[in-house]
């Protein structure tokens, strides 16, 4: 073992720090969490835990390709400078772009930003921070005039009341749940989760308060009002720090919680009891045509009731990406400049002294789903694609497909070799990936973190930034790009701050602007805009925040046609499109399949069965899910996850049927509410196969691919003949059919004498379970009746679907430790069973365990 390196997670914007201890082999790692880490303390998600798993060749893009041929490091780079330059010479600067990503480091993002804006000339270069985060930064300057998020992590364990809006935390940020969870243990702190979906973090609440879709922007108008009603606005502090637009509330007249008015009067005497109170908002809020007016319905409610600014106080955006905020402090944003700068005279002449150039862009660029429709009606005419694959993420993302088919010209840089938009690139970058990189990443609470490398870069693999400078250089730009590491482009961002610094803003790195090399290597996390924000006000010149005027939400159109609201997020284990969490077989086993959620009487109107396959269309196109009836999903509406591509699924590209209308302010879209239709689909065969080599999609009705210990697993339904020899490897079959039942059932035996792959097929019956069958792959120790029957001939005691992925506890495993040992508490099962002790994403589904087994109990 070498020394361990200490790091920073690639997954959501928590920003963990990790210890990653190189093992024997070259490409072994070994993760833990980070006990000196300020942002977790040691703790880790199943996601974060897993990273090893994640770290190897597998898939990987190793060399510079144009096209399907293997090009030098040199000729790439002049290849993609050249096509830039004749594209802008003969179409001008704004024909090209860059959209780039929340995975980039902060010294890459600064690279491309200053390229594109600084030497370019055009302000086209967006994020996909744009589809996660952009309205909470929207919201944040308007408010305080600056994308400052006011709070930070130990402000939820100093609060007496936690509203989480739009967040399921306890699978979509799990450290923070158990910081949350912790505080609820030692100070009693309340729990509100405002969700329309009964998500595992609301059925662990002391209070759910179930709003329609969109219904944030009532509902927090409504508490306002009645804070105000009962005398409790902060009067003294919105004269001394705030400024109140004329009718701000005599626009609130009218505003009520009667639609939801148990749970109103519930939230607002618990609002009204707990002054101490963060509010965290996150998807749920953001990916709304109204993101902007949402964070500021709930700003406007902390500062009108002073509630910020003070320990355990204020409105707490909750970043999906691990480095969303660093790609917002240096201008990844197509709205913003460059470190917290627009776009005023002042503001560009200050950026262009700063970069030594004549060329800098005259104002915004092309925010995201504009610069998909400019790259299809052709005002955009190259592309360079960093770090993200579209393809799959983007609203309507069919359309953004058809947009790069037929781009002239479009570059990926990635770590894989293989994704839903490599596929549609003329040039592909290798880019080093998690392990390789080294560089630094700023959380959701504004801390700055080192990513340091302990791996060999795969292949000829290169970071970001350097492939930016390169591409820079041979446009004719290198002096101004002539960075010798990582921690040189981290001096020179450190040194822009100051052009903020001086204006009033809070971001301010300047104390760093001078590290050494040797500083830079050893640095430890540190938060920028920490200062008293009650003493040092905000970041308007006259240091007053905003209250803005939030417009009561508009009713939606009903489309007969599309009667339903469909709603897409994420799941516990899987991350964005799934080309790093595809990888481990330990993810999968939480949700294999992507499944649409209908509650049960949707369900019954439509004639859709638990477990069955169901067509969810839009109209932007349509799509075949698995169906998971459940009352946890509101009545008339549907939740399916966002992580499938054309690689994992037939069906899972969810975004082909989400809308890009997108809010007017900040341009983020609306992915959580579009109406949809859903309708039965019976396939006249079912069948799962398990292989150990990576079976191709087949030309059918329903696929769906994950990873396992030994090989991988494959679910299948369709019409017509059954594709046995377009899925099925080479070698020795044996074969058993029940033509009463339609079952088919065949093993293959590979040269070596050891099951190659298994497929069980059926017209009509249930098909065996999978653990058993996929546990032999690449194994010689099954008879043929075993594995024709896909059990063994002794029957062993079944675990159960998985509930604990860390530990490996399975729900039958848990019910019989429960009955026998009458357990009573998630606490209880841990210490029996280690489940829910390390990363504490299972707890949620823990605590539904006991209360059913409860209910059962009574009910006996």
């Amino acid at each position: 073992m070498r020394a361990p390196v200490a790091t920073t997670c690639a997954y959501c914007g928590v920003g963990c720090g990790i210890v990653a201890t190189p093992g024997a082999g070259d490409r072994e790692v070994a993760i833990a969490g980070d006990t000196n880490h300020p942002a977790n303390r040691g703790r880790l998600c199943i996601k974060g835990t897993t990273l090893g798993d994640t770290v190897g060749l597998e898939g990987r893009l190793l060399y510079p390709m144009i096209g399907n041929r293997r090009a030098s490091w040199d000729e790439a780079a002049r290849f993609v400078a050249r096509t830039f330059a004749d594209t802008i010479a003969e179409h001008g600067p704004d024909s090209v772009a860059f959209y780039v990503s929340g995975q980039l480091l902060t010294e890459d993002y600064y690279a491309a930003n200053k390229l594109m804006k600084g030497f370019i000339g055009s302000g086209n270069i967006d994020t996909n921070s744009r589809l996660c985060m952009a309205s909470a930064v929207a919201a944040h300057n308007r408010a305080f005039g600056e994308d400052h998020v006011p709070v930070g992590y130990e402000d939820l364990e100093a609060a007496d009341l936690i509203v989480l809006v739009g967040s399921n935390t306890a699978w979509c940020h799990p450290v923070v749940w158990q910081r949350i969870e912790a505080a609820r243990a030692a100070r009693g702190t309340k729990v509100v989760v405002v969700d329309p979906r009964r998500t595992e973090t609301a059925s662990e609440a002391d209070l759910h308060v179930r709003i329609a879709p969109d219904g944030d922007i009532p509902l927090f108008r409504a508490l306002l009002a009645e804070m105000r009603g009962r005398g409790l606005v902060d009067g003294a502090f919105l004269d001394d720090r705030c400024v109140v637009p004329d009718g701000f509330w005599t626009n609130l007249d009218g505003a009520h919680g009667e639609d939801l008015p148990d749970a109103f009067a519930a939230l607002a005497d618990l609002v009204a009891a707990h002054p101490r109170m963060v509010t965290v908002f996150s998807m749920g809020s953001n990916q709304s045509v109204r993101g902007t007016d949402k964070g500021n319905a709930i700003i406007n409610l902390h500062l009108a009731l002073g509630r910020i600014g003070q320990a355990g106080m204020g409105p707490f955006s909750l970043t999906g990406q691990p480095n969303a905020m660093g790609g917002r402090e240096v201008g990844g944003l197509a709205s913003t400049l460059a470190c917290h700068l627009g776009f005023a005279d002042d503001e560009r002449e200050a950026v262009a002294g700063f970069w030594g150039t004549d060329r800098l862009c005259s104002g915004p660029g092309l925010k995201a789903v504009d610069m998909f429709r400019a790259v299809d009606d052709g005002r955009i005419r190259a592309i360079w694609v960093m770090a993200t694959n579209p393809a799959v993420s983007m609203p309507d993302a069919g359309f953004v497909r058809k947009a790069l088919e037929k781009c002239p010209f479009v570059v990926v840089s990635d770590c894989m070799a293989d994704t839903d938009t490599a596929r549609l690139a003329h040039v592909r970058l290798p880019a080093k990936g998690w392990g390789e990189k080294n560089g630094t990443v700023t959380n959701s609470e504004r801390m700055v973190s080192r990513q340091r490398p302990f791996l060999a870069p795969a292949g000829e693999a290169k970071a970001d930034w350097r492939i930016v400078a390169e591409v820079a250089a041979a446009m004719g730009h290198g002096a101004a790009f002539g960075w010798t590491g990582p921690a040189a482009v981290f001096r020179e961002n450190a040194t822009m701050t100051g052009l903020a610094a001086r204006r009033g803003l809070k971001l301010d790195f300047t104390a760093m602007a001078d590290l050494s090399d040797e500083g830079y290597d050893a640095l430890e996390p540190f938060r920028w805009g920490t200062g008293n924000l009650r003493a040092d006000g905000f970041s308007f010149a006259d240091r007053r925040a905003r209250l803005v005027d939030v417009a009561p939400l508009a009713a939606t159109p009903f489309d007969p046609a599309f009667p339903l609201r469909l709603n897409t997020g994420r799941y516990r284990d899987q991350w964005h499109t799934m080309t790093r969490t595809g990888l481990s077989a330990r993810l999968a086993t939480h949700r294999p399949e992507p499944l649409a959620e209908v509650h049960p009487i949707d369900a019954a109107v439509a004639g859709i069965s638990d477990g069955g396959l169901a067509r969810i269309a839009t109209p932007r196109g349509a799509t075949v899910l698995r169906v998971r009836v459940t009352d946890a999903q509101a009545k008339g509406t549907i939740f399916a996850p966002m992580h499938w591509s054309d690689l994992f699924a037939s069906g899972g590209r969810t975004n082909r049927l989400t809308s890009p209308a997108h809010d007017p302010v900040s341009g983020q879209p609306g992915f959580k509410d579009c109406a949809a239709a859903i309708a039965p689909v019976v396939p006249e065969w079912r069948a799962f196969l398990a292989s150990t080599g990576e079976p191709v999609g087949p030309d059918v009705l329903y696929w769906a691919k994950a990873r396992q210990a030994k090989g991988w697993l494959v679910e299948l339904a369709g019409v017509g003949d059954v594709p046995l020899d377009a899925v099925l490897p080479e070698g020795r079959r044996l074969e058993a059919e029940d033509t009463r039942r339609g079952m088919q059932r065949i093993a293959v035996i590979g040269e070596d004498g050891r099951l190659a792959a298994a497929m069980f097929v059926t017209r009509s019956g249930d098909l065996p379970p999978r653990d058993w069958i996929a546990a032999q792959l690449g194994d010689d120790a099954a008879g043929p009746v075993e594995l024709l029957a896909a059990r063994p001939a002794t029957p062993r005691p079944d675990p159960g679907p998985q509930v604990c992925v860390c530990f490996d506890v399975g729900l039958n495993t848990i019910l019989a430790a429960i009955a026998q040992q009458r357990l009573t508490s998630v606490e209880a099962i841990g210490r029996a069973l280690n489940a829910g002790t390390n990363c504490g994403s299972c707890r949620p589904q823990l605590s539904a365990i006991l209360r059913e087994t409860n209910l059962a109990e009574a009910a006996e």
